[in-house]
């Protein structure tokens, strides 16, 4: 039972971090946030949607963590 809590527990971390870093790449990918500076990604259209599908995948984590317990 406790293994079960440490699987939900990681999945619903993994989940919030690949949607808060979908989010930035969104903001970056638009043009909305300029940092870093250097950024390969920043004003690219591409990362914008890479983005949007990784914040996407990241709420399916999190959703399916709260369906496993």
């Amino acid at each position: 039972m406790k293994r079960k809590a440490v699987m939900v527990a990681i999945l619903r971390i993994i989940g919030l971090a690949a949607f808060f870093m979908g989010l930035l790449w969104i903001a970056q990918g638009l043009g909305l946030v300029h940092w870093p500076r250097e950024s390969f990604m920043l004003d690219q259209r591409a990362w914008a949607w890479r983005g949007l599908v990784l914040a996407l995948l990241g709420i399916a984590a999190v959703w399916r963590a709260g369906r496993r317990r």
